[in-house]
């Protein structure tokens, strides 16, 4: 799949935590270093999201803040 978003981190996922509505999705970009998404439960099972599973992070904003 191509997109327009240019920040794409490719990963692989270590953890799956589902609640109630919400799931969160930890990914291993290089390590140490992890991204985690909160994604609605849905999404990660129409996905079917499972730990191990290589996938791309894909992180679309119209701002960046950077501080130090």
């Amino acid at each position: 799949m191509e997109l327009s978003a240019r920040n794409q981190l490719k990963g692989k996922i270590t953890s799956v935590e589902k609640g109630a509505v919400m799931a969160n999705i930890k990914i291993e970009i290089s390590e140490p270093n992890t991204v985690t998404a909160v994604i609605t439960k849905e999404s990660a099972e129409k996905l079917g999201l499972t730990e191990g599973d290589d996938v791309t992070a894909i992180i679309k904003s119209t701002e960046v803040i950077i501080g130090k």
